[in-house]
């Protein structure tokens, strides 16, 4: 969890878009689907990411 998590995702993401972008030149439907893919799953990995600093946030409201 953290910043090297986002990272990854966010790489993720930019290599979905890449990836759409070049299908979308080429005319290429599969790789074009294949970049949204990748970036639909940068956006559940964000999304995971999101709910365990929620639950950190939960936790340490608790200890004070």
């Amino acid at each position: 969890m953290g910043v090297d998590d986002r990272m990854k995702n966010a790489a993720e993401d930019l290599g979905g878009k890449a990836k759409e972008a070049t299908g979308k030149i080429t005319d290429d439907e599969r790789l074009e689907t294949e970049g949204k893919v990748d970036q639909a799953k940068a956006d559940l990995k964000n999304a995971g990411e999101n709910v365990k600093e929620a639950a950190d946030d939960v936790k340490d409201a608790f200890k004070r």
